[in-house]
């Protein structure tokens, strides 16, 4: 894969205020360091929070590892989201049939994975939704997944 393609990522959860935000973060702070012409952005399943900044913890536990995420604002998946991007990593399987259900006849399964599918010692592939815990480990824990899976990203496709 030639790493000056202009690649186009989309991270999903449901509410895109803790763990896709965070991919976004991340896959854009390893884009920038490895100089690549590449774009990411985030969304939700849902458009409970739609207009919101991430969660607190999601924008905490960036801040640790020095990506700055609160700019992100929350916003739904869209059906011309599938065309959109090149690769949607959603982040459970619940955000995998919500996204098929939401792009209908659309649906692309070369295009939208799980995004712990790149991690091969892994055995839950749903990546846990820290909202419910709301305890700094539980972010913390929720980041060096999706950190882990991003440095496949990079790999992958540089």
């Amino acid at each position: 894969m030639n790493s000056n393609t202009n690649l186009k990522f989309l991270f999903v959860c449901l509410g895109n205020i803790c763990r896709s935000p965070l991919g976004e973060g991340i896959l854009r702070s390893k884009i920038k360091f490895s100089n690549l012409n590449w774009e990411v952005e985030s969304c939700g399943t849902s458009n409970e929070h739609e207009g919101e900044p991430p969660h607190e913890g999601s924008i905490k536990v960036a801040k640790k590892y020095n990506i700055d995420i609160s700019k992100q604002v929350s916003k739904p998946f869209k059906k011309e989201y599938i065309n959109k991007f090149d690769y949607i990593y959603v982040m459970d399987e619940s955000n995998y049939q919500n996204v098929a259900y939401i792009c209908g006849q659309s649906f692309n399964d070369k295009k939208v994975d799980l995004l712990l599918n790149l991690l091969d010692d892994v055995k839950d592939k749903n990546v846990p939704d820290p909202w419910y815990s709301e305890t700094d480990e539980a972010f913390n824990k929720v980041f060096l997944l999706i950190d882990k899976a991003c440095d496949k990203i990079i790999k992958k496709f540089k």
